[in-house]
C-alpha cells in the first residue's frame, strides 16, 4: 500500500498536490497561520475556529520551472457566515520569481460558495525559477473558512482538454432546462453514452462531451460549453474533434467572449465529412482574457447529437501565414526620441515636439519631468480656426483597445473641445468623436483613458482646435499608450507587482508614528500656497503622499517605510516621482535598511527647491538580505517646503535609463548614486 501511495505521489507533476496524506513539498510559512491537513485527507484548510478575522495562512511551494507553457489549476472553496460580510475572506495566488524582491499577484477570489470551484491560470514559459505562494486571508464571521482541495500544474494550455478527468479542465456547462452538455463514455453500465468510443483513447472507456436534442421543447434551444478564461496573451491554432449523430436540424458554432461579454464567431460547422470523428482547426487569438464557447443550437427534436473531444492549442498558425502579429507597442509613444509612428497632416505641423527645462514657472513633460512632449496651437504659430491633427498608426479591426494618454491645457478661456480624440475608419471618410475635454485644471497633467472596438482597421486621431486668436492657448500631449483589452477589465484592476500609486491606500508602506508631522495621503493641491503639487502624477486627480510643512518645525523629519523586500542576487531598480517646489524646501532622502541593522544606508538625496513639475528618480542597488526602503523628508526653513512622492515602483534588473538620467542630473546639487551591499 505504501509503495502504491508513493507511486501515486511520484505521478503528480512538480507544483502539484492532492493533499491526501501530506502537502507534497508545499510548506506553511511560519510567520503566519498554518494550513491544516484534514484528518481524512483530501484537502487543507484554515478557518476561524482557531484564528481571528484578518489573520492569514501562507503556503509556499518548492522551486519550480516552466520551460514550456503550463496550466496551473486550483480547486478551492470559500465559505462564510450567513449574510454578506463587508470584509469577506479572500484567497490569493502569487508567483515569486527568484530574481525579484516582491511577489506577483496572479489571481484573487473572494466569492463564497457551497461547492468546490476551479480556477485555471496560464503560466507563460520562462527559464526563470519561481515559487507558487497561496495566501488565505480570513474575513469577518464566526464560520469563515478557506479550503484547498488540489493544486495541479501541467504542461499545456488551460483551454486544452480531453475530458478524461473529473474537473473537465475547468470547462462548465451553461445550464438550460432542456438541452445541456453532458459527459459521455466511461466504464459505467448506465452511462448515457451515445457513441461507441471517444477520440482520445479510441475506446468505450474514454470520455467526451455531448449534447442531445431529445429533450428539445422550443425552437432554437441552445447549449453552451464554456472554457476557462485565458489569463495570458496567446495566438495560434485551436483544434478540436467533433461528431454528428442521427440528425442535421442543428447548428454547431465556436465563439470567443471577452470580459465585457462581447461575442465573436470563429467557426461554424458545415456538413461533416464523415459520421466518425472530424477535426476542425481555427485561427485563435486572445491578446486579452477570453473564453472559448462551444455552442449547439437545435431547431427541433430531430437535431440529433453533437459530440466534442480533444481540444488542443498550438502557438503555430493553422496555415503557413507570414504576417507578424500586431504589437500594441507600435501604437504607443512617449516622444522622448521622435514622433514614433505618429504623423500629421501634410498641410502643416499643428503639433510640435518640445522640451522645456523645468523651473518654478513652467512644467516639464509627464514622462520624467525633463523630457519631450507635444505642444499644439500656440498663439505664435497658429492661425485662428486652425485645426491640428495627429494621426496614430493603423490598428487592426475587431479587437478591443485601451487608449491612455496625458494632456495639459493652458490659457484657453473656454476648454470645451480644445482637445478631442476621433476614430478614423480607414475605409470611410467619416471620423467618430470618442472623447473631448470638457473641463480641466490648468497646467496639470491629466490622464484620459478610452476603451473602443471597431470591426474595421482604424486610426486614432488627436485634434486640437484654435477657434479665434483671442481664445487660443496651449495644449500639451504626452505618454500615449495603446493596450489590447478594456481599460477597466478585471485583470487591469489587480495591483501591479512591486508598484504603488497610492490611489486606493498606502499599499504596504508603514510609519513608526502617525501624527500631523507624518507623511499624509492627499489628492489635489496642498493647503499652503506656492508649494506642493497641484495634482498627483498618476492621473492628475488621484492621490500622492506628502509632508505638510505648516504642521512641522524646521528640521523635523518624517519617514515612510516600504514593505519588507526579499534579498535577491543581482541589481534592482527603484523608480518614483518626487515633487519639491517651494522657496524653503528641505531635504528628501532614500535609505536602504537591511534586516538586523538599526540604521539605513543612503541611496539617493535631493536638497532644496527642484521644480514645479513631478520629476522622476531612478535608483539602482543590490542587496542579498531582506531589507526595507525608507523615504525620509525633512522640513525646510519656511512653510513653503511641502515635499511629495508618487508612483513608487520596484523592478528586477538594472535601470535601463541609468546613464541618461545621470547625464540629465549633472546640473543638480546631488548626483545619483549606485551602491552595492
Amino acid at each position: 500500500m505504501q509503495a502504491l501511495q508513493l507511486a501515486g505521489a511520484l505521478d503528480l507533476p512538480a507544483g502539484s498536490c492532492a493533499f491526501e496524506e501530506n502537502t507534497c513539498g508545499f510548506d506553511s510559512v511560519y510567520a503566519f497561520l498554518p494550513w491544516i491537513l484534514n484528518e481524512e485527507g483530501h484537502y487543507i484548510y484554515v478557518d476561524t475556529s482557531f484564528a481571528k478575522p484578518g489573520e492569514k495562512a501562507v503556503l509556499l511551494s518548492s522551486d519550480l520551472q516552466a520551460e514550456e507553457w503550463s496550466c496551473l489549476r486550483l480547486v478551492y472553496q470559500i465559505t462564510t457566515s450567513s449574510g454578506s460580510p463587508s470584509d469577506p475572506s479572500r484567497l490569493n495566488l502569487y508567483v515569486r520569481f527568484q530574481d525579484e524582491s516582491f511577489d506577483r499577484l496572479l489571481w484573487s477570489a473572494k466569492e463564497p460558495s457551497d461547492s468546490w470551484l476551479i480556477a485555471s491560470l496560464d503560466l507563460q514559459n520562462s527559464t526563470k525559477k519561481f515559487k507558487i505562494l497561496v495566501e488565505g486571508v480570513l474575513g469577518q464571521g464566526s464560520t469563515a473558512s478557506i479550503a484547498l482541495f488540489e493544486i495541479k500544474m501541467t504542461t499545456g494550455y488551460c483551454i486544452e482538454c480531453d475530458f478524461e478527468e473529473n474537473h473537465l479542465c475547468g470547462f462548465v456547462n451553461r445550464w438550460n432546462p432542456n438541452v445541456n452538455w453532458f459527459v459521455g463514455g466511461g466504464s459505467l453500465r448506465n452511462s448515457p453514452s451515445v457513441l461507441l468510443q471517444d477520440h482520445t483513447l479510441k475506446s468505450e472507456l474514454g470520455h467526451y462531451m455531448y449534447v442531445d436534442s431529445v429533450y428539445v421543447k422550443h425552437f432554437q434551444e441552445v447549449a453552451q460549453l464554456i472554457s476557462p478564461m485565458t489569463t495570458a496573451p496567446m495566438s495560434g491554432c485551436l483544434s478540436f474533434y467533433y461528431q454528428l449523430q442521427q440528425g442535421n436540424d442543428n447548428s454547431f458554432s465556436l465563439y470567443t467572449r471577452d470580459g465585457a461579454g462581447l461575442y465573436e464567431e470563429l467557426w461554424k460547422m458545415d456538413q461533416p465529412e464523415s459520421a466518425a470523428w472530424n477535426v476542425a482547426e481555427v485561427e485563435f487569438s486572445a491578446p486579452y482574457p477570453m473564453e472559448v464557447i462551444f455552442e449547439v443550437a437545435f431547431n427541433g427534436p430531430k437535431g440529433g447529437c453533437v459530440a466534442l473531444d480533444d481540444i488542443s492549442f498550438s502557438p503555430v498558425p493553422c496555415q503557413n501565414r507570414t504576417e507578424l502579429p500586431f504589437s500594441a507597442v507600435e501604437a504607443s509613444c512617449n516622444f522622448e526620441e521622435d514622433f514614433c509612428n505618429f504623423y500629421q497632416d501634410k498641410e502643416g505641423s499643428g503639433w510640435t515636439r518640445v522640451k522645456v527645462k523645468p523651473n518654478m514657472y513652467r512644467a516639464g513633460d509627464h514622462t520624467s519631468g525633463n523630457g519631450y512632449y507635444l505642444l499644439a496651437n500656440t498663439k505664435f504659430t497658429s492661425q485662428p480656426g486652425y485645426i491640428g491633427r495627429l494621426y496614430g498608426p493603423s490598428l487592426p479591426g475587431n479587437l478591443q483597445y485601451c487608449l491612455r494618454f496625458y494632456y495639459a491645457i493652458y490659457g484657453f478661456l473656454k476648454m470645451s473641445d480644445t482637445l478631442a480624440v476621433y476614430i478614423f475608419e480607414e475605409n470611410h471618410v467619416v471620423q467618430e468623436k470618442i472623447w473631448s475635454v470638457l473641463e480641466s485644471p490648468r497646467g496639470v497633467w491629466m490622464q484620459a483613458e478610452i476603451t473602443f472596438k471597431k470591426p474595421m482597421p482604424t486610426k486614432v486621431v488627436f485634434m486640437s482646435l484654435c477657434k479665434s486668436f483671442w481664445d487660443c492657448g496651449l495644449v500639451a500631449l504626452d505618454d500615449i499608450t495603446v493596450e489590447l483589452g478594456g481599460c477597466s477589465s478585471p485583470e487591469r484592476l489587480l495591483p501591479r507587482p512591486g508598484e504603488c500609486t497610492f490611489e486606493q491606500d498606502e499599499c504596504a508602506f508603514t510609519q513608526e508614528r502617525r501624527n500631523r508631522s507624518s507623511w499624509h495621503r492627499r489628492r489635489g493641491e496642498t493647503p499652503t500656497s506656492y508649494t506642493g503639487p497641484k495634482g498627483d502624477h498618476t492621473t492628475g486627480v488621484g492621490y500622492y503622499m506628502y509632508i505638510e510643512a505648516s504642521h512641522m518645525a524646521y528640521g523635523q523629519r518624517a519617514q515612510l517605510l516600504s514593505w519588507p523586500l526579499r534579498g535577491v542576487t543581482g541589481k534592482q531598480c527603484l523608480t518614483f516621482f518626487y515633487h519639491m517646489y517651494g522657496a524653503g524646501t528641505g531635504l528628501l532622502s532614500v535609505y536602504l535598511k537591511q534586516e538586523g541593522e538599526s540604521e539605513g544606508s543612503l541611496l539617493w538625496r535631493r536638497r532644496g527647491e527642484q521644480s514645479i513639475s513631478w520629476l522622476r528618480a531612478l535608483i539602482e542597488y543590490s542587496c542579498e538580505k531582506q531589507h526595507q526602503v525608507i523615504f525620509e523628508a525633512i522640513r525646510g526653513l519656511s512653510l513653503r517646503s511641502d515635499i511629495a512622492i508618487d508612483d513608487v515602483k520596484f523592478q528586477a534588473g538594472p535601470c535601463a535609463e541609468m546613464e541618461d538620467l545621470t547625464q540629465q542630473s549633472s546640473g543638480y546639487s546631488e548626483e545619483l548614486n549606485e551602491i552595492e551591499f
